[in-house]
């Protein structure tokens, strides 16, 4: 094993203790269970999946060894053949003809707990290289799918998006982890955007959304996993308004979105040192970095599959872009929506707040587009804005002089 793929193989099983290592999830039992359900496509091993102890035991030697611990161990008889003498080997088949259908990784820890193998003696790999000699991997090998590398050859035809889980910064004098929410063309493997945040949620993501656009232009299609923020109805919304087509890659298929992940691995292999010694501590300071990196180093450096730099293929193709016309209506289009009843008085609530709408909405259910802070609310009625709603000043409104009712007929009565 070259000493890249084994880098590769730290790499990705620091990505399934990072969440553990920092805290990142609220209930570690859940977390297990979700990762170890997964057919995991593993540099150098292909498809695996892991039991819970397994994963707790990396996060123990990385906690130990640091990230050198991660790596697969170089074997003393490296250039040899493993052989399994003949009566384990024996064992191992009779065991296997009752247990097909059991995963090879499971399998592999049913050996070792019967006895049968120790782990010490042979590795996962050539159990699993000894299973496949005699035709018995069972399911394993169709369990993931079929899956052919494939690249469009035209500008913002497809971006792919996904979220990372960056590094700590500080935030209200306490250590707060950061996610890494990034767009990534298909074709040039220019990044439309990537920024970080504090939270993982769809404010962040909308706000990511429209700086792409407003800098790279529209794409055809958007390619995204099945994460909550991903299937939000804004999400949606804004996509269908621009005629973007937005599709979902199957569950726990992470492979799918290879450029994206790729980008998010030089990240992590390329920026995150130079970030480390700047001793960088806050997020605004964090962006400010990582987005001259961006533009000075990563969109500037050769790509081996283009032969050019990200930047170099999209000014290629830049003439063919189709960008925002009217940022402003994209603003617009990308606010929170909700519908609220105006009351009698002529407001209406909104996060625990009073807002004023036009008298002539009172008693009328409308649609509502607000940003998160409140600081922009609006009316809308058939997709156009119509008014502003104001935030409610009772002190004002107390000084406000109203018009008199006009006379009764009690009051005309009251004359002769």
């Amino acid at each position: 094993m070259q000493e890249k793929e084994r880098e590769s193989i730290a790499l990705f099983r620091y990505g399934l203790v990072a969440p553990l290592l920092n805290q990142q999830v609220s209930s570690k039992k859940d977390y297990l269970a979700e990762i170890c359900s997964q057919v995991h496509q593993v540099p150098y091993y292909g498809a695996k999946q892991y039991n819970p102890k397994t994963v707790e035991e990396w996060m123990r030697i990385y906690q130990r060894e640091g990230f050198e611990g991660l790596k697969p161990k170089q074997r003393s008889d490296r250039g040899k053949s493993r052989i399994i003498p003949a009566f384990q080997q024996e064992a191992i088949l009779e065991l296997r003809q009752k247990q097909q259908e059991m995963p090879v990784t499971i399998f592999y820890e049913e050996l070792i707990k019967k006895g049968i193998i120790m782990r010490r003696e042979f590795s996962y790999s050539t159990v699993y290289r000894f299973l496949k000699k005699h035709g018995l991997l069972g399911q394993q090998e169709r369990k993931e799918p079929e899956r052919k590398r494939f690249a469009y050859d035209t500008v913002n035809m497809l971006w792919q998006v996904d979220c990372w889980h960056g590094p700590y910064v500080k935030s209200n004098g306490k250590k707060a982890p950061t996610f890494l929410l990034g767009f990534i063309d298909d074709c040039t493997r220019v990044v439309p955007a990537a920024r970080f945040s504090l939270t993982e949620k769809s404010p962040d993501l909308m706000r990511v959304f429209e700086e792409a656009l407003l800098r790279r232009g529209i794409p055809r299609m958007v390619y995204a996993d099945n994460g909550k923020i991903f299937r939000s109805d804004q999400f949606h919304l804004a996509c269908a308004s621009l005629g973007i087509t937005l599709a979902h890659t199957r569950p726990y298929d992470a492979a799918a979105k290879g450029k994206i992940e790729r980008f998010f691995g030089n990240v992590s292999q390329r920026f995150l040192p130079l970030f480390y010694q700047e001793e960088i501590t806050t997020l605004q300071g964090l962006n400010q970095f990582f987005g001259q990196w961006l533009e000075q180093e990563y969109h500037r450096k050769v790509h081996s599959a283009l032969q050019m730099t990200p930047l170099d293929k999209y000014l290629s193709q830049a003439s063919s872009v189709k960008m925002i016309e009217d940022p402003e209506a994209l603003r617009l289009l990308f606010l929170k929506r909700e519908q609220r009843k105006v009351r009698h008085d002529g407001t209406i609530s909104l996060m625990g707040n009073l807002f004023e709408v036009p008298p002539e909405f009172i008693g009328q259910k409308i649609e509502i587009r607000f940003d998160e802070e409140l600081k922009q609310v609006y009316v809308f009625h058939e997709g156009t804005k119509v008014a502003d709603a104001k935030p409610v000043n009772m002190t004002d409104n107390a000084r406000i002089k109203r018009n008199k009712p006009a006379l009764s007929f009690k009051d005309l009565e009251g004359d002769d």
